[in-house]
């Protein structure tokens, strides 16, 4: 897991460190309103093996998906899970 700079959060109080999952690891991520690509590359420091080509996906409730592109904005929180796959992975 990444930590946040401080400088970050002193030039934008509202936002805050959100631990969420992406592809089942722990990922850091200021929020709580973040982008598809901010979460990718919060996960790629993590150490989780994905590429920012990657389709990014948010899990929901009742085993649903959605896609979240690199530069839709997205609101998470403590807990919110990721899937990312390879733009050709169909599973």
């Amino acid at each position: 897991m990444t930590a946040v700079p401080d400088a970050m959060t002193e030039n934008h109080p509202h936002l805050h460190e959100i631990e969420i999952r992406v592809n089942k690891t722990k990922v850091s991520v200021l929020g709580p309103e973040t982008t598809g690509l901010k979460i990718k590359e919060a996960a790629i420091a993590a150490g989780v093996p994905i590429e920012l080509s990657f389709q990014l996906s948010e899990r929901l409730p009742h085993h649903e998906t959605r896609v979240i592109g690199d530069s839709e904005t997205v609101r998470i929180h403590d807990g919110s899970q990721f899937v990312a796959v390879a733009g050709d992975d169909n599973s």
